[in-house]
């Protein structure tokens, strides 16, 4: 080597050591004390060992105001690039909030957008780890004028490669809705947080006094705001759920999802499940634990968990092939659908069929959750959403209906009539307008009235409804079931199902897009 190359080669080392330092030890050190990673730390451990490629190592703000302008760190903020998770190519990006607390410049935002750029080109998983105090105040429009382009680079990529954001900080203001607009959003309890205002605004505005746990923690948004799809204890945990994720995801729209095979025989024995089905058609069970049987075994991957858990959804592998599952919790308000329910299912359902992942509904719903709360919080247009889902969906749609289908939520729920490809029933399926109870008050509410015993006039009449409704064959004789199946024969038979609908070639009217009733 030559005393010229020499020098350069010690110049780019030397600069490459400063980089990798971000905002300096000092600052690494108090990010370590609030038990937070750094951002190169943190891709470590998402990214397979070695296969991290970093791009703009070396780009700094070109702020001149407040004094900036003699404070520079190389990358800005921000470390992007391109790394591999389980072999597969992702792009990433990762802020450092030890330099200038991660907020973004104009800068920071071109280094993201070349990088979604990037990935869209290439047909490959975006992933974004957030840690940021928001816009950069000094540079003023120019740090909304970068958000803005990423913002509009999420849409672009929506529903082409999938989209996961993780939040491993402070995400306020602006901020948060790049994230909002991606697939998926993780959270850390204790050490992330969103919020559009912070809890001092707050105090200012509504003189109401709120913490930053209680107003934008990852519980507050798992559970409540349904904002967060996941939520882990600490960063390792949460970057480990990411890989796990997209194990089950395509890399872009036109690609199939992984097959992982788990060894898992199709005619496997799961009688279990019928144990689990109780007698009396209005106790509560677990509806989970059915789904976890009838799947490959250990692949459920529940999303959403904490929030409206009355309907259940999540991925799964079904002789080895990634499934989207939607089901209803009898465990809570019986499997009703309201309004947090159906708006949970309806972009899980519009994700999978973006995603060429074939839906499974595990069926058993009395019905929308009547009351003045769900009526005046509009149960007619979010419900409609869930219905607008399933009826736009184009990917293999196969219905498994194990006690109630009553009412609308039959028509909602990947029904034969909304282009439902298989529907089974089990032989504890009720199919009808509405339970047994409603029904007859309505019918012989003039016959009850005028009865000497109404008690014993109503239980006959109930009884005689359940004979001839709350049953599956009058809806199999119709056709809007195709087959009455044993519970035990669930696995098999869904396996069978999804054999027969993998060359499923469907399409929707020409039109720029469809008008969901947000």
């Amino acid at each position: 080597m030559g005393k010229r190359l020499e020098k350069a080669v010690d110049e780019l080392r030397r600069r490459r050591e400063q980089a990798l330092l971000g905002g300096g030890e000092d600052r690494i050190r108090k990010q370590h004390e609030k038990g937070k990673l750094t951002a190169r730390e943190r891709l470590e451990l998402l990214l397979d060992p070695g296969s991290f490629e970093e791009f703009d190592m070396f780009v700094t703000h070109r702020i001149h105001d407040f004094g900036l302008e003699k404070k520079k760190f190389y990358g800005d903020g921000v470390v992007t690039g391109f790394g591999e998770i389980d072999g597969r190519k992702v792009a990433v990006f990762s802020q450092d909030f030890t330099v200038f607390g991660g907020t973004l410049s104009l800068a920071h935002a071109e280094k993201i957008v070349k990088i979604q750029d990037m990935a869209m080109k290439l047909g490959i998983p975006l992933i974004g780890l957030n840690d940021s105090g928001g816009a950069r105040i000094q540079e003023g429009v120019g740090s909304l004028a970068g958000y803005a382009e990423i913002f509009w680079r999420n849409v672009q990529a929506s529903g082409v490669i999938p989209q996961i954001s993780a939040i491993m900080g402070p995400c306020a203001g602006g901020a948060v809705y790049s994230p909002a607009l991606t697939d998926f959003i993780f959270m850390v309890r204790h050490t992330s947080y969103m919020f559009i205002t912070g809890p001092e605004v707050v105090r200012q505005v509504t003189h109401e006094d709120v913490t930053f746990e209680d107003l934008g923690g990852a519980d507050v948004h798992a559970a409540r705001s349904g904002v967060a799809h996941f939520v882990y204890d600490c960063e390792p945990e949460t970057l480990q759920g990411i890989r796990k994720l997209l194990s089950y995801l395509p890399s872009n729209n036109l690609d199939d999802p992984p097959f992982v095979d788990a060894g898992d025989p199709a005619d496997r024995d799961i009688s279990a499940v019928e144990d689990l089905l109780p007698d009396d058609p209005n106790a509560p069970y677990d509806m989970r634990k059915i789904v976890e049987i009838v799947m490959d075994r250990d692949t459920f991957f529940e999303v959403h968990r904490d929030f409206a858990p009355n309907i259940i959804v999540g991925f799964a592998r079904l002789a080895g092939r990634t499934v989207g599952i939607v089901a209803q919790q009898p465990m809570h308000l019986a499997g009703a659908l309201d309004i947090d329910a159906s708006v949970k299912a309806a972009r899980f359902v519009r994700f999978c069929d973006a995603f060429n992942i074939p839906i499974i509904t595990f069926e058993d719903v009395p019905g929308f959750l009547p009351g003045t709360a769900q009526e005046h919080g509009g149960i007619i247009r979010h419900g409609a959403k869930l219905l607008y889902a399933y009826a736009e969906a184009t990917v293999p749609k196969i219905t498994v209906i194990t006690r109630k289908s009553y009412g609308g939520a039959y028509c909602v729920l990947s029904s034969k009539q909304v282009r439902g490809d298989v529907n089974f029933a089990w032989p504890t399926a009720e199919i009808a307008v509405m339970g047994p109870e409603g029904a007859i008050a309505i019918l012989y509410r003039r016959e009850l009235a005028e009865a000497e015993d109404p008690e014993a006039l109503r239980a006959r009449l109930v009884e005689e409804y359940r004979a001839k409704f709350a049953n599956p064959y009058y809806a199999a004789s119709l056709g809007y079931v195709d087959e009455v199946i044993e519970p035990r024969e669930t696995r098999k038979k869904l396996i069978w199902a999804l054999e027969l609908l993998a060359t499923k070639r469907d399409r929707l009217p020409p039109k720029k897009h469809g008008n969901i009733p947000l």
